[in-house]
Parts: C-alpha cells; sequence; structure tokens
C-alpha cells in the first residue's frame, strides 16, 4: 500500500513542478487544448446526428408499435453516446501525447535534467519523424488494448448490483493504468524502453500506478481539467518513470529520492 500513496505523490510533484517552471506550463497546455477542441466536436455531433444514425442502422424497427420503438431506439442512442465518452477517455491522452509529441519531449527533458545528479537528460537519438512513428505504433497497441477492456466493462456494466458497483471501480484502475503507461512512454522511449518492457516494468509495480494514474482517470472526466493537468501528469510521469528504472534522483525543485520516501517496493 505504500506505492500507492507514492504513486499520488507523484503526480503532485509533477504539478508542482509544471507550477515552478511556468513556461513549460504554457507550451504543455496548446496539445490539450486542441485535442480538447477535436473531441467536442466529435461528441457533439454524436448528441446531434446520433439519434438519426440509430435509427438507419435499426430498420427492423420501423414496424414495431408505440412506444417500443422509440424506447429501443431511446436506449441504443444512450449507450452509444455513453460508449463514445467512455472511449474519448480512455483515447485522450494517447491522442494529446501524439499531437503534443516534440512539447511534452521537451518537457520530460526539462525535468530530468533538473532532478539528475549530472544535470543530464537521457536522448534518443532517433530524428523527430521516427519518434512520431514510434509513438504513434506504440499509442495505437495501446488504445487497442484499452478498448478491448472498454467494450468488455460496458458489456458487464448491464450485470445486476456488481455492474454497477464492481465494475465502475475496474474501470477507473483500468483507465489509471493504461493512462500511466501512455504519460510514462515519454521518458521510457525516449531511454529506448520498448512497449513490452514498459508494460512489464508497470505490472510490476501495480501499485504505484494505480496510484499515479487512477486519481489523474478520475480527473481526467472533466475535459478543462485534463487539459490544465496534463503537462504536470508529463512531469510527475517522467519522476516515476526514474523511481521504476531506479535511477539516481536528487532533489531538483521538488523531486525527493525514492528511498528517502520508502517509494521503492
Amino acid at each position: 500500500m505504500r506505492d500507492l500513496g507514492a504513486g499520488f505523490r507523484y503526480l503532485l510533484k509533477g504539478q508542482r513542478w509544471v507550477a515552478r517552471h511556468g513556461r513549460q506550463f504554457g507550451f504543455g497546455l496548446l496539445p490539450g487544448l486542441i485535442t480538447l477542441v477535436l473531441y467536442a466536436a466529435a461528441l457533439v455531433a454524436l448528441a446531434l446526428w446520433g439519434e438519426d444514425f440509430v435509427t438507419w442502422a435499426t430498420p427492423f424497427a420501423d414496424d414495431w408499435s408505440s412506444p417500443w420503438a422509440g424506447l429501443f431506439r431511446g436506449f441504443l442512442t444512450a449507450v452509444l453516446f455513453a460508449l463514445g465518452l467512455l472511449l474519448s477517455v480512455l483515447t485522450f491522452t494517447a491522442v494529446t501525447l501524439l499531437v503534443g509529441q516534440p512539447f511534452y519531449e521537451k518537457l520530460s527533458e526539462e525535468v530530468d535534467r533538473d532532478v539528475s545528479p549530472d544535470g543530464t537528460a537521457p536522448e534518443s537519438g532517433l530524428p523527430l519523424w521516427r519518434e512520431l512513428w514510434i509513438s504513434a505504433r506504440d499509442s495505437l497497441r495501446i488504445v487497442v488494448r484499452a478498448l478491448v477492456w472498454g467494450v468488455l466493462l460496458f458489456a458487464l456494466g448491464f450485470v445486476p448490483v456488481a455492474g454497477q458497483t464492481v465494475v465502475p471501480v475496474i474501470g477507473f484502475f483500468v483507465t489509471g493504468f493504461f493512462l500511466t503507461e501512455e504519460l510514462t512512454a515519454v521518458a521510457l522511449q525516449r531511454r529506448g524502453v520498448e512497449l513490452r518492457e514498459r508494460l512489464r516494468l508497470l505490472r510490476s509495480r501495480k501499485t504505484l500506478v494505480w496510484g499515479f494514474g487512477t486519481p489523474l482517470g478520475l480527473a481526467f472526466l472533466v475535459p478543462f481539467v485534463a487539459v490544465f493537468l496534463m503537462p504536470g501528469a508529463v512531469a510527475g510521469a517522467t519522476l516515476m518513470a526514474r523511481d521504476l528504472l531506479g535511477e539516481e534522483t536528487t532533489a531538483g525543485d521538488d523531486a525527493e529520492k525514492p528511498e528517502e520516501e520508502g517509494v521503492t517496493s
């Protein structure tokens, strides 16, 4: 349970770090704002034309007597919008990181330099196009995994009692895990850590990951909050990535050595 609190402290440290570095915070807001506009437009379109789509997709209900056709299509419309909202939460981080790859790479490097004993940051040595390709490829793999979990949990949500109590809790922990993977990928990819190894590292410290990602996932349910928390989330994930790899960390502006807070497992 100690790791659970440590993960949450990394989230707070990241927010404090960007608060002390206003310029980095300002640049880090741009990708989130762009993604928010795109997602808001998609959800508005779904709200406006979702009912028409459901009607077109269910011609077999045209001959049903009133009020069953309307109730059935109304239920499917609500399900469609709820699924779209769930997928937007699951994929918001991946899309934002892809849009803001250069911004978040720079931010993560600054965090590394600030807390590294020798004042340096690991560099991938790859051209930007190659980094973007790797990031897009790995993000797609993670999104597919998240979508499978999302559809499964959505289906389990119809199970009486458990679907309204246990399943939502599991959903937040699953969301937290995938959010953390996407955020730590900025720092870990720069170190040449492949997706499979990243997943192994995160699974070895699940409570640390949940402590960081689960409260962040809850906060990300509010779109504007997600935009403002993204820069600090990247900074905190960079600090946590150093812990996962056992790298020495100095005090910097806000970070503390993992062993001093008892965050090592």
